[in-house]
């Protein structure tokens, strides 16, 4: 009998070596200081700004998630990961699409990468003061809303006429705090570069759910930086480092040491807005954060149902809604005054 149960738990440990199953398993995965170097090299390099040296850390966190195309995840794994805290196992198509391939899957992380550096950077900037001139290009029109038949793809906005009175639009705040004043159902006229001659396009529109305006189109901005900015990072993608990239440009940009020489951790997307946006494997990201020295953790406030009852640790949770109050957490941590922060 002993010897028959021992080859059937040999042959079971076998099968869950070899056989795939529907899962993905999420882990921690590495944590990077903003602040800090790459192969050498700064992570965040402002070249025509005075920057100034700070002696903490701004880490954005990472997941590593297994059970994607060319990456199946076994049985074995898959029951280790139901018992790990630290890591979460889900359907494969929670996370990984169906028919998407590793190369595709890659290409869409490294561009949304691409755009949270580039919306980190306007966010930063603007919070700071700076101007951040932009050129507003029509990326999309939305089925069936206002600008279908008025204004195309490619297409430039350049200024709103609102009753007589013309507002340009050279920053992208500029475009949106219009729309925002503007009741739905307005009748507006927009002033467009059309492949470099000059256009116009009216419409009426809709309504934004919150007492403003939307016309319906999909802007891909096109930014002129008043200071030249570049990220350096390898082999890390999708849009959530956002708001740590934009704390550590902040960080640089400002006199003096704001975090106070703590290890601040956090995650969240960024918007040109300045709004902190959810993400996925938050779980991980603190353990991650904690694993590596992380004090604090700032975390997104739409996130904050998937962090009760998960926090490693002795790690502080901070829960942020904005870039303007991710900046004040730092500040108030750097000051030794994070007692009374906002938690989860």
């Amino acid at each position: 009998m002993t010897l028959t149960l021992g080859l059937v738990l040999a042959v079971l440990l076998a099968l869950g070596l070899v056989v795939p199953v529907p899962y993905a398993v999420r882990m921690p995965g590495p944590t990077v200081d903003t602040l800090g170097e790459v192969d050498d090299e700064p992570l965040i390099s402002i070249s025509d700004a005075e920057t100034y040296p700070s002696d903490g850390q701004l880490r954005l966190t990472t997941v590593s998630a297994s059970g994607g195309p060319d990456y199946p995840v076994f049985m074995l794994r898959a029951l280790q990961g139901f018992f790990d805290p630290a890591s979460s196992v889900l359907p494969r198509e929670a996370i990984f699409p169906e028919n998407q391939t590793a190369e595709e899957a890659k290409e869409q992380s490294q561009a949304q990468m691409t755009s949270s550096q580039e919306n980190a950077t306007a966010a930063a900037l603007t919070a700071l003061g700076y101007e951040v001139p932009a050129d507003l290009v029509v990326a999309g029109v939305v089925e069936d809303g206002p600008a279908v038949g008025a204004i195309e793809v490619d297409d430039v906005i350049e200024s709103v006429e609102i009753d007589g009175v013309v507002t340009e639009t050279a920053t992208f705040p500029d475009l949106l705090g219009l729309l925002d004043r503007t009741p739905p159902g307005t009748p507006i006229t927009l002033t467009l570069d059309r492949a470099g001659t000059r256009a116009s396009a009216e419409l009426t529109t809709g309504d934004d759910g919150a007492g403003g305006s939307v016309i319906g189109v999909l802007i891909d901005p096109d930014f002129h930086f008043p200071v030249n900015v570049a990220i350096q990072i390898h082999d890390i993608g999708g849009p959530s480092a956002g708001t740590m990239f934009a704390l550590g440009i902040m960080e640089l940009l400002t006199p003096g040491d704001a975090t106070g020489g703590h290890v601040i951790a956090g995650t969240g997307t960024i918007d040109l807005e300045g709004n902190v946006g959810p993400i996925g494997g938050i779980v991980q990201k603190m353990n991650g954060s904690l694993r590596d020295g992380a004090e604090f953790f700032l975390a997104p406030v739409a996130n904050c149902g998937d962090v009760a009852g998960h926090v490693p640790g002795d790690l502080r949770v901070v829960a942020v809604g904005t870039l303007e109050e991710a900046w004040a957490a730092v500040q108030a941590i750097g000051t030794g005054d994070a007692a009374d922060l906002p938690s989860c």
